[in-house]
């Protein structure tokens, strides 16, 4: 079902849609002052190989916009978790767990996420208006990973390969 007017479908439908596509998951991290701070996202994507480019999107509404969205903050690290951090996930999506539990690790003041498949540390590049989010354009300075299997995201639900 599809719609033809100005507006395009309707969010339900577009998100239902979209839903289709599997992604992985990640926590963009960043600080607040001295406190660390960090948001689920699945809208993660590689952008360039030459240089190396990544892209985040994230609600104009979450805490995590206008952290990045100011001057303050010119980093920022992604950590993509593995499929035995399903509750990390939830924990940075609002349903927060003990504080204790997250594995937080730092790289030149930065905060990243600990056995995640991969941690990326990101100079903020480029920050441009999307309808209701904003996409960081970051540039990676740093990056590390493992052969961890990842934790995947389809049809509003978690997954893993195999």
């Amino acid at each position: 079902m599809t719609s033809t007017d100005s507006y395009g479908i309707p969010p339900y439908e577009f998100r239902q849609t979209l839903g289709r596509f599997a992604s992985g998951v990640t926590i963009i991290t960043a600080t607040d002052g001295e406190a660390r701070r960090g948001m689920t996202a699945n809208a993660f994507v590689s952008v360039s190989l030459t240089p190396p480019l990544i892209l985040v999107s994230v609600d104009n509404r979450a805490h995590m916009h206008g952290l990045l969205s100011g001057d303050g903050v010119t980093r920022f690290g992604v950590s993509v978790l593995s499929s035995t951090q399903r509750h990390l996930s939830d924990h940075f999506a609002g349903r927060p767990g003990p504080e204790d539990a997250v594995p937080w690790f730092d790289h030149e003041g930065l905060p990243l996420i600990g056995g995640g498949v991969a941690q990326l540390v990101c100079r903020k590049e480029q920050v441009i208006p999307a309808g209701d989010h904003t996409l960081y354009l970051g540039f990676v300075e740093y990056a590390r990973y493992t052969d961890d299997d990842p934790l995947l995201y389809f049809r509003g639900q978690y997954h893993e390969l195999g």
